[in-house]
């Protein structure tokens, strides 16, 4: 059980529910997830504090 799995299975998911209104959500709070990593031990750490 890979990545491609689990992404599979969630378009699935949205397809067959119609619940397209959750993708924003999960694409943003995979953003978010991504800005947190990079702001806690990287070279953009100081660029991330300025946008907040």
């Amino acid at each position: 059980m890979g990545k491609a799995s689990i992404l599979r299975e969630f378009w699935d998911f949205l397809r067959i529910r119609k619940k397209w209104w959750l993708a924003p959500v999960i694409i943003i709070l995979f953003l978010l997830s991504i800005l947190i990593s990079l702001s806690q031990t990287s070279v953009v750490a100081p660029f991330v504090y300025t946008l907040f």
